[in-house]
């Protein structure tokens, strides 16, 4: 289905399609997250004030297995990363987006700094609140978790029938199946144009650089299709098993991705040092420098490498002393990584690039143009009256 929308309908409508779902899936985050206040105050139908009463029992920290202490919290806690590097994947995909962006040089700026108040207030808010109604060891959470990774083991539908509300959880369901529509073409549509970049760079093979009249690429849309077909593996084995799987791979590679955004920033300010730019002629500059990229790829090396600790934990009802299955879903990537690098490097005999022989000014005066010409569409905006889209940005632009 979702191959068959990314191919029938062009790059406008597949936008502002995706514009109203994901305007959909903010405004029920915004809703749960007030229903979170509401219940921790105690405004369920059980009218229980539960505050922050799970904080003191049973604790804001599991332990990890039968280990005690703090150190049973943090490998508790450390255990997690996977989920969490999961859920936070594709924050970095604004990049991909500065082809087709309107005014990419105020858009794109503008774009990062409101992805970070919103993982604030939707990510970081709304799991604060739930460890505020949902005690870690609730048996409704147990089951959950036992659950088949679908809606049913979501963590608001724990909280919401721990409170006795009866009709919104099969509401959450219907939400939660639109938002899986929805990331389902998101992904088609980063990995097709990916592909599809990669071809025209002679990265891939040529003829996924082919594209219909309306520039859809259809070749590497369908080889992205293809991969959809893996979801069949949950008909001979448990979905809960097969997704552990996915979330193994996918959060690996998506590590591997960070770390090569990182590495190429680093060298980008390097490169910039070494040409002489100053970086406040730059319309955005990223708040920390090149220091903080640096301690955030020391972060994700790491985890990248630690991630998947448990599978070393000794447990009788999987595999024993080492889950060899986890094992190699959790860190195919690192090789898989290593060897594609230094076999293209091989293969192709390319060469590292110097700072001060980087590229750095190579379609500058593409954007140049771009600015301008929105700059000038602007201007004309204003002159006839017409104010509406600057409306629209300095209001609801800061949730949708």
């Amino acid at each position: 289905m979702q191959y068959t929308f990314n191919t029938i309908y062009s790059i406008c409508f597949f936008g502002e399609f995706e514009f109203w779902l994901s305007s959909i899936k903010v405004l029920v985050i915004i809703g749960l997250i007030i229903l979170m206040v509401i219940l921790a105050a105690g405004g369920g139908p059980n009218h229980q004030a539960t505050g922050f009463r799970y904080w003191n029992d049973p604790g804001s920290f599991a332990q990890y297995k039968s280990i005690p202490g703090s150190w049973g919290q943090f490998l508790a806690v450390w255990s997690s990363m996977v989920t969490a590097v999961f859920a936070f994947l594709g924050t970095e995909l604004i990049g991909v987006t500065v082809g087709e962006a309107q005014n990419p040089r105020r858009n794109i700026p503008r774009a990062i700094k409101l992805t970070f108040w919103r993982i604030l207030v939707f990510y970081i808010c709304s799991v604060f609140l739930l460890g505020m109604v949902v005690p870690y060891n609730s048996k409704e959470l147990a089951f959950a978790t036992k659950a088949s990774s679908s809606a049913a083991a979501s963590p608001f539908v724990v909280a919401i029938k721990l409170a006795g509300i009866q009709t919104l959880p099969g509401f959450l369901n219907g939400c939660i199946l639109i938002f899986v529509f929805s990331a389902a073409n998101s992904d088609l549509y980063i990995a097709s144009r990916t592909l599809h970049g990669l071809a025209l760079k002679r990265q891939a093979p040529g003829f996924l650089a082919r594209t219909d009249k309306r520039g859809v690429p259809y070749f590497a849309l369908g080889a992205s299709a293809l991969v959809c077909c893996l979801a069949f593996m949950s008909v001979s084995t448990s979905s809960k098993v097969v997704f552990t799987y996915f979330v193994n791979l996918v959060s690996i590679f998506g590590l591997l991705t960070w770390i090569s955004i990182l590495v190429s920033h680093i060298y980008f300010k390097k490169a910039l040092r070494a040409q002489g730019v100053n970086e406040r002629d730059m319309r955005y500059r990223s708040p920390f420098g090149m220091w903080g990229s640096t301690v955030a790829l020391v972060f994700c090396i790491i985890i990248a490498f630690t991630k998947n600790f448990t599978v070393f934990i000794h447990s009788p009802k999987t595999y024993g002393n080492f889950d060899y299955k986890n094992f190699i879903t959790g860190y195919l990537g690192i090789p898989l990584y290593i060897f594609m690098i230094f076999g293209y490097k091989l293969i192709m005999r390319t060469k590292g690039v110097k700072p001060a022989e980087a590229d750095l000014w190579t379609g500058k005066d593409v954007i140049d143009a771009d600015e301008q010409e929105w700059l000038a569409k602007e201007a004309a905006e204003k002159a006839s009256g017409k104010q509406a889209s600057s409306l629209y940005r300095h209001t609801f632009g800061y949730l949708f």
